[in-house]
């Protein structure tokens, strides 16, 4: 009998599938020996991050032959500070796939399931069948539906819930959808799901939300749901996705479990000046959420202006159909050197992700997606 290590992994793991993320430029140049590339693919903010983030990445940079602050102390603190909190209710990740890591190896486990809903974050499933839990999926609204279409359906998810669930997860703004949830919605379900569940509202996306009546950040009513927990990241509107930082938000007790299982020194020290140094930077930030509101227009504008079907969003990507296999149409755009993202693993596979750019970089994307369509 050949060795199959297949067949000694824990059965939640067997029949995963790795997270693939967007196409790096190194290897597209490889691949197709182009040297004029975009990527739009990885919901990056197109003006990298604050110089006081860089400048403060530098000065740590002179340090790293010791270990970082295994508590993160300082950045704790300046979260703290930003949500009106005690630093004790922060707990810090590599990123927040690593909280969201840290919240399925705390709360499920086999005999346990998780809830969440269809065209959510590969990341859910992925950390939920790695702890042994099973996964209740919930039908996302349908596409008719003009306030919500592939959105989370909340009443969906809560006839999901059962005496064994363990986790909800919930993307506001969801990826790759875009789509949000109205606030007093959103309260009426956390406040009516039972409190042997906890709800993680993942806000990756929250700081992108520019204008968007009835939307409600969920560190709203941390004070008020003792089972709720908020992630948030620096890898998208802060610039800061090469350095792997994220946090999350919730009572004491949470954080306290939290953290029995996040492993030591799990954010580094570069990460953690450049993070603290970019919640600083107000001006920074407002500039990177104005631009990114004018690209999404320009983005949903242009789409919508070649005749395609546009998934209203709020984040800083936006997911279209373009009318047929979605996988042709992504290598006929990375042979013209424009990076986006198929999503068909999300069970999305006439849609594109497109993430905002530069003006120029949208532009292009819409040049080169209008000659693949009309070839």
């Amino acid at each position: 009998m050949s060795f199959d290590p297949v067949q000694l992994a824990v059965p939640g793991v067997r029949d995963l599938a790795p997270y693939e993320p967007g196409k790096p430029i190194e290897t597209l140049a490889r691949e197709y020996g182009l040297d004029d590339i975009i990527k739009l693919a990885s919901n990056e903010n197109p003006r990298g991050p604050s110089p006081r983030a860089v400048e403060a990445a530098q000065q740590a940079a002179a340090h790293v032959n010791r270990y970082p602050d295994g508590a993160g102390s300082a950045l704790r603190e300046r979260i703290a500070t930003q949500f009106c909190v005690e630093p004790e209710a922060i707990t810090l990740g590599n990123g927040s796939n690593d909280v969201l890591d840290m919240v399925a190896r705390t709360f499920l486990g086999p005999g346990r399931n998780a809830v969440f809903s269809r065209h959510a974050f590969a990341v859910y499933p992925i950390a939920t069948r790695a702890a042994g839990a099973a996964a209740h999926v919930a039908d996302a609204r349908p596409p008719d539906d003009e306030a919500a279409p592939y959105g989370h359906d909340l009443d969906a998810m809560y006839r999901c819930i059962d005496g064994d669930t363990g986790v909800v997860f919930i993307a506001n703004p969801n990826n790759p959808t875009g789509t949000w949830l109205d606030g007093e919605r959103l309260y009426r379900f956390l406040a009516a799901v039972p409190e042997h569940v906890v709800v993680v509202v993942d806000e990756a996306y929250a700081e992108c939300v520019q204008g968007v009546e009835g939307y409600i950040e969920a560190n709203a009513w941390l004070g008020e749901l003792p089972n709720l927990i908020v992630t948030r990241s620096f890898s998208k509107i802060h610039g800061l996705s090469g350095l792997r930082c994220g946090y999350a938000l919730s009572s004491t007790a949470i954080a306290e479990l939290l953290n029995r299982v996040r492993h030591p020194f799990n954010v580094n020290s570069i990460a953690l000046a450049a993070a603290e140094a970019a919640l600083d930077d107000a001006v920074f930030l407002e500039k990177s959420r104005n631009v990114n509101a004018k690209g999404l227009r320009q983005l949903q504008d242009g789409l919508k202006g070649l005749g395609l079907d546009v998934i209203p969003s709020v984040a800083n990507f936006v997911a279209v159909a373009v009318g047929r296999d979605a996988g042709p149409v992504y290598e006929a755009l990375l042979r013209r050197g424009v990076i986006v993202r198929p999503i068909g693993g999300y069970e999305l596979p006439h849609h594109l992700r497109v993430s905002v750019g530069t003006h120029e970089e949208n532009e292009r994307f819409l040049a080169a997606l209008q000659q693949v369509l009309t070839a």
